[in-house]
Protein backbone atom coordinates (compact mmCIF):
# COMPACT_ATOMS: atom_id res chain seq x y z
CA UNK A 1 0.00 0.00 0.00
CA UNK A 2 0.89 3.44 -1.05
CA UNK A 3 2.01 5.62 2.26
CA UNK A 4 -0.45 9.03 2.43
CA UNK A 5 2.19 11.49 1.48
CA UNK A 6 4.93 11.77 -0.99
CA UNK A 7 7.80 12.42 1.48
CA UNK A 8 11.26 11.49 0.53
CA UNK A 9 10.73 11.21 -2.94
CA UNK A 10 12.79 13.44 -5.08
CA UNK A 11 9.99 13.86 -7.85
CA UNK A 12 8.67 16.89 -9.34
CA UNK A 13 4.74 14.79 -9.76
CA UNK A 14 5.13 13.45 -6.36
CA UNK A 15 5.84 17.14 -4.73
CA UNK A 16 2.61 18.56 -6.87
CA UNK A 17 0.27 15.78 -6.33
CA UNK A 18 1.12 16.37 -2.42
CA UNK A 19 -0.11 19.90 -2.19
CA UNK A 20 -3.14 19.05 -5.65
CA UNK A 21 -3.41 15.59 -5.52
CA UNK A 22 -6.35 15.54 -3.35
CA UNK A 23 -9.58 15.10 -5.66
CA UNK A 24 -11.67 17.73 -3.58
CA UNK A 25 -8.62 20.31 -3.96
CA UNK A 26 -8.15 19.54 -7.74
CA UNK A 27 -12.26 20.31 -8.16
CA UNK A 28 -12.23 23.08 -6.15
CA UNK A 29 -9.36 24.68 -7.96
CA UNK A 30 -11.43 23.82 -10.98
CA UNK A 31 -15.00 25.66 -9.23
CA UNK A 32 -12.69 28.57 -9.20
CA UNK A 33 -11.63 28.77 -12.46
CA UNK A 34 -15.60 28.58 -13.61
CA UNK A 35 -15.84 31.66 -11.24
CA UNK A 36 -16.87 30.02 -7.99
CA UNK A 37 -15.26 32.00 -5.21
CA UNK A 38 -17.75 32.10 -2.02
CA UNK A 39 -18.08 29.19 0.71
CA UNK A 40 -21.45 28.66 -0.51
CA UNK A 41 -20.84 28.52 -4.10
CA UNK A 42 -17.96 25.78 -3.64
CA UNK A 43 -20.76 23.69 -1.55
CA UNK A 44 -23.52 24.15 -3.61
CA UNK A 45 -21.10 23.10 -7.02
CA UNK A 46 -19.36 20.54 -5.27
CA UNK A 47 -21.73 18.68 -3.10
CA UNK A 48 -18.94 18.58 -0.49
CA UNK A 49 -19.09 18.43 3.53
CA UNK A 50 -18.93 21.58 4.91
CA UNK A 51 -15.84 20.15 7.12
CA UNK A 52 -14.41 19.07 4.15
CA UNK A 53 -14.36 22.20 2.20
CA UNK A 54 -13.27 23.80 4.98
CA UNK A 55 -10.30 21.86 5.74
CA UNK A 56 -9.14 21.67 2.01
CA UNK A 57 -10.27 25.89 1.38
CA UNK A 58 -7.69 26.74 4.63
CA UNK A 59 -4.89 24.04 2.94
CA UNK A 60 -5.36 26.05 -0.64
CA UNK A 61 -4.95 28.75 1.63
CA UNK A 62 -1.78 28.15 3.33
CA UNK A 63 -0.23 26.72 0.63
CA UNK A 64 -0.60 30.29 -1.12
CA UNK A 65 -3.19 28.67 -3.70
CA UNK A 66 -5.93 30.51 -2.68
CA UNK A 67 -6.29 33.48 -0.65
CA UNK A 68 -8.68 34.94 1.83
CA UNK A 69 -10.89 38.01 1.29
CA UNK A 70 -13.26 39.42 3.51
CA UNK A 71 -16.40 40.37 1.28
CA UNK A 72 -18.65 41.37 4.05
CA UNK A 73 -18.43 42.64 8.07
CA UNK A 74 -21.35 41.34 9.55
CA UNK A 75 -21.06 38.50 9.63
CA UNK A 76 -18.29 38.09 8.78
CA UNK A 77 -17.93 35.88 4.99
CA UNK A 78 -14.89 35.87 2.90
CA UNK A 79 -14.10 34.65 -0.91
CA UNK A 80 -11.30 32.43 -2.20
CA UNK A 81 -10.23 33.55 -5.48
CA UNK A 82 -7.30 32.35 -6.93
CA UNK A 83 -3.44 33.50 -6.28
CA UNK A 84 -1.13 33.80 -9.44
CA UNK A 85 0.44 30.20 -8.17
CA UNK A 86 -3.80 28.57 -8.08
CA UNK A 87 -4.17 30.11 -11.72
CA UNK A 88 -1.55 28.73 -13.29
CA UNK A 89 -2.88 25.37 -12.49
CA UNK A 90 -5.52 26.35 -15.81
CA UNK A 91 -2.76 24.05 -17.73
CA UNK A 92 -3.41 21.07 -15.56
CA UNK A 93 -6.84 21.25 -15.27
CA UNK A 94 -7.42 21.70 -19.32
CA UNK A 95 -4.99 19.15 -19.71
CA UNK A 96 -6.80 16.26 -17.09
CA UNK A 97 -10.27 17.48 -18.94
CA UNK A 98 -8.77 17.16 -22.18
CA UNK A 99 -7.67 13.34 -20.95
CA UNK A 100 -10.72 12.18 -19.62
CA UNK A 101 -12.43 13.60 -23.02
CA UNK A 102 -10.12 11.45 -25.21
CA UNK A 103 -10.00 8.22 -22.78
CA UNK A 104 -13.10 8.26 -20.94
CA UNK A 105 -15.84 9.58 -22.96
CA UNK A 106 -19.96 10.07 -22.36
CA UNK A 107 -22.53 9.39 -24.77
CA UNK A 108 -23.75 13.13 -24.32
CA UNK A 109 -20.28 14.68 -24.92
CA UNK A 110 -18.04 16.66 -22.63
CA UNK A 111 -19.93 18.18 -19.69
CA UNK A 112 -17.64 21.41 -20.36
CA UNK A 113 -14.82 22.95 -23.15
CA UNK A 114 -12.16 25.48 -22.50
CA UNK A 115 -13.13 28.62 -24.71
CA UNK A 116 -10.40 31.53 -25.68
CA UNK A 117 -12.04 34.67 -24.21
CA UNK A 118 -10.62 36.70 -27.24
CA UNK A 119 -11.95 34.49 -30.12
CA UNK A 120 -13.73 32.06 -28.76
CA UNK A 121 -11.93 29.66 -30.16
CA UNK A 122 -11.06 26.39 -28.22
CA UNK A 123 -8.24 25.54 -26.06
CA UNK A 124 -6.14 22.98 -26.28
CA UNK A 125 -3.34 21.75 -24.18
CA UNK A 126 -0.51 20.34 -26.35
CA UNK A 127 3.40 19.59 -25.59
CA UNK A 128 5.78 22.20 -27.84
CA UNK A 129 9.15 20.93 -27.37
CA UNK A 130 11.16 24.43 -26.24
CA UNK A 131 14.03 23.59 -28.98
CA UNK A 132 12.11 22.77 -32.55
CA UNK A 133 9.04 24.60 -31.43
CA UNK A 134 7.09 21.54 -32.67
CA UNK A 135 4.25 19.84 -31.32
CA UNK A 136 5.51 16.26 -29.41
CA UNK A 137 3.14 13.22 -29.06
CA UNK A 138 3.29 11.04 -25.68
CA UNK A 139 5.61 8.19 -27.84
CA UNK A 140 8.18 10.96 -28.43
CA UNK A 141 8.45 11.87 -24.84
CA UNK A 142 11.32 10.61 -22.82
CA UNK A 143 11.32 11.83 -18.82
CA UNK A 144 15.02 11.28 -17.25
CA UNK A 145 16.39 11.30 -14.28
CA UNK A 146 18.66 14.64 -13.74
CA UNK A 147 19.63 14.08 -10.05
Amino acid sequence: MLPRTYEGQDCNLARSLEVIGERWSLLIVRSALLGVKRFDGFLGNLHIARNVLTNRLGRLVDLGIMERVPYQDKPVRHEYPLTPMGRDLTTAVLALMQWGDRNLPTEQGPPRRAEHIGCDGHVQVRPVCDGCEREVHGEEVAVRRLR
